[in-house]
């Protein structure tokens, strides 16, 4: 059945978010940020092409049969609707304007975000950030490492922590990861070793507020955070890994009203 947009009445939106191992998607509660429905994940396509992802993206519209604006993350940089990076998916994504491609093929407006900064908006918003002044980063611990940045709640696009060079010239994305951690079979004391490092050179630099980790990962937090010796505060996303969909959700409909 498809579902009407009207702005006026209606609080729910829809949002899709492509991963480096999954696509998903559900319409959202945008009065309570959450899910109005139960989510569908697809794989993602072993050959992640843009034409590929852009296929699973339209199987997961027509399995809710959502007729209407919708948001849309992905893992890399985005500018106006353009891919700039694709460090976990297919290299042909680079130069994609992935809002034009979706706009043109459902016929309705689409508001493509990074996947990370979608969550942050989403955690601000919803989450454990929300009512939190100053600086807040907002970290995806998944495939790669994702970020996102507020100052009072606006939002800083296209932070990308997870490519940041560490000590001993490590790649906070190939270090620390929650990809790593099961590739390399690590122990949680062992990651978190790994965290520390990372969390660490982010509070240096940056010196924030608050930290949120987000990502599938989160839903083990009291695994690894306790662990952590920081001077900031460091919470599990509250949002969980809910929170791409429900930003992409929220900044599509903010956009269309």
């Amino acid at each position: 059945m498809s579902q009407a947009w009207d702005v006026t009445s209606t609080t729910q939106g829809f949002g899709i978010d492509i991963g480096g191992s999954g696509i998903k998607g559900a319409p959202v509660d945008l009065g309570r940020g959450e899910f109005a429905a139960e989510r569908v994940r697809l794989e993602t396509p072993e050959e992640s092409t843009p034409d590929n992802v852009i296929a699973v993206v339209l199987e997961v519209l027509e399995q809710f049969g959502w007729d209407g604006p919708f948001g849309c993350t992905f893992p890399g940089i985005v500018r106006r609707g353009v891919i700039g990076s694709a460090a976990n998916v297919d290299k042909s994504w680079i130069g994609v304007d992935l809002e034009k491609e979706l706009t043109e093929r459902t016929g309705h407006p689409v508001s493509i975000v990074n996947d990370a900064d979608a969550a942050g908006v989403a955690e601000d918003r919803y989450g454990a950030a929300a009512d939190v002044d100053g600086v807040v980063i907002v970290t995806t611990l998944g495939t790669g490492i994702g970020s996102a940045v507020l100052h009072d709640g606006r939002l800083l696009p296209n932070t990308e922590f997870g490519h940041l060079y560490l000590e001993h010239h490590h790649e906070a994305e190939k270090y620390a990861a929650a990809s790593v951690r099961e590739e390399k079979e690590l122990s949680w004391e062992d990651w978190a070793e790994r965290l520390q490092v990372f969390y660490a050179h982010l509070e240096f630099i940056f010196s924030p507020d608050l930290f949120v980790v987000g990502g599938g990962v989160s839903k083990k937090a009291d695994r690894f955070l306790p662990l952590l010796d920081l001077r900031t505060p460091i919470v599990p996303a509250g949002l969980r890994n809910d929170g791409g969909i429900i930003g992409a959700a929220l900044l599509a409909a903010e956009r269309a009203a």
